[in-house]
């Protein structure tokens, strides 16, 4: 019994809006983990307690599970596309407060305001997939939204560390502003 396969290659006039929810995606999963090596440096800068500092790690994390549900409902009563553009807009615009911040209770504030962002990047990204994606080619593109995802927090550290050395620590935040 040979069965055709189900699934097939994403046609072209998909591939921007798969490319647009990875780079949402992307951007989400690299500022979990871009910050981490970064910490010492806003820690000094700040004059905070670098054991202090955990808050700016912890807001964003802990925003983002507690929004993701909301993603969905905003998603219908707004629409998917005035959704994720808002969610990019919060997104962008918190990274850019978080880079101007001057104390610590600023930046867990804008941390915050980029948690609420990013929790509506992923799964209002990948309903818009669903809703406008042909079933047979769904596969293809969640597969290319996964990588994007997964190469995130891999590079977040090395990137964090990195931009620290040669600007300074406001640039993990910065670095957002051009992708959104």
């Amino acid at each position: 019994m040979n069965a055709a396969p189900t699934h097939q290659k994403l046609q072209p006039e998909f591939r921007l809006l798969v490319f647009l929810v990875s780079i949402g995606f992307f951007m989400q999963a690299l500022d979990t983990t871009i910050v981490n090596t970064a910490i010492p440096s806003m820690a000094h800068h700040l004059n905070e307690d670098p054991l202090r500092m955990h808050g700016v790690v912890v807001a964003y994390v802990l925003t983002v599970a507690a929004c993701i549900p909301l993603s969905g409902w905003l998603a219908d009563r707004f629409g998917v596309r005035n959704t994720y553009f808002a969610a990019i807009i919060i997104f962008t615009l918190a990274s850019l407060g978080c880079g101007l911040s001057q104390t610590l209770n600023q930046l867990i504030l804008f941390r915050i305001l980029q948690g609420v962002g990013g929790a509506l990047l992923l799964p209002v990204g990948r309903l818009a997939m669903l809703k406008l994606i042909p079933r047979t080619q769904f596969l293809a593109a969640m597969s290319l939204m996964s990588l994007a995802g997964l190469i995130g927090p891999l590079i977040g550290p090395t990137l964090g560390g990195w931009l620290v050395e040669v600007a300074t620590w406001h640039w993990v935040f910065l670095i957002n502003i051009p992708m959104g």
